[in-house]
């Protein structure tokens, strides 16, 4: 089995913030998409090396107007004004001592979001940490082929400053053919300290 590459359609992509797009390019970033494949899915986002891709992310998802949500550690969520925030912009809160079933309730989500046809997306860095480690975590990738959903795989490439939201795959759910295909993609991207981007392979 392998991936099946999905082309962006014009009939999913959102209406974004032009403020948004326009406070990238002030920064010096250059945001290149088309659309989506589904009004569903799995945001893969690649490499996270710096305390900087978040705000980074959070201004492409207003440039492009998609409605991604991302797992936090519940215990922010408890802060009155940070909590508030965090559900504002898609934080969805996860207690990490107790994750069994946070995989299957997001699947569950997503696939109530496709059978509905809403617009659902799940954004992870499957690194799940800025420092170096000695792979990827599975649960955002689990999500995606639990759900049956396609993946975006979201490029943030500093020393061209550029964001590519162009490569879209429908995992077959054979992780040494998917990952193959999620390294091809990435292979020439570099992050803001590129010595602390993890290898592309599960976790032992």
């Amino acid at each position: 089995m392998k991936p099946e590459r999905l082309p962006a359609r014009t009939e999913f992509t959102p209406r974004g913030s032009a403020m948004a797009r326009g406070l990238l390019r002030l920064l010096g970033w250059h945001l290149l998409f088309e659309g989506f494949p589904a009004r569903q899915g799995v945001i893969l986002v690649y490499p996270h090396t710096s305390n900087w891709d978040f705000p980074l992310g959070v201004l492409v998802k207003w440039a492009v107007g998609v409605q991604a949500h991302y797992w936090g550690k519940d215990s922010l969520f408890r802060v009155p004004l940070l909590g508030r925030w965090m559900r504002w912009i898609g934080g969805i809160p996860v207690d990490r001592s107790n994750r069994n079933g946070v995989v299957p309730a997001t699947a569950a989500q997503l696939r109530e979001a496709m059978a509905q046809g809403r617009d659902w997306w799940l954004a992870a860095a499957p690194e799940g940490t800025r420092s170096l480690a000695s792979g990827w975590r599975s649960g955002a990738y689990q999500v995606a082929v639990q759900a049956q959903a396609p993946i975006a795989l979201v490029a943030f490439d500093y020393p061209t400053r550029t964001v590519r939201v162009t490569d879209f795959v429908r995992p077959c759910g054979d992780v040494d053919a998917d990952f193959a295909h999620f390294a091809e993609v990435f292979h020439d991207v570099r992050g803001l300290k590129p010595e602390l981007a993890s290898p592309i392979r599960l976790r032992p």
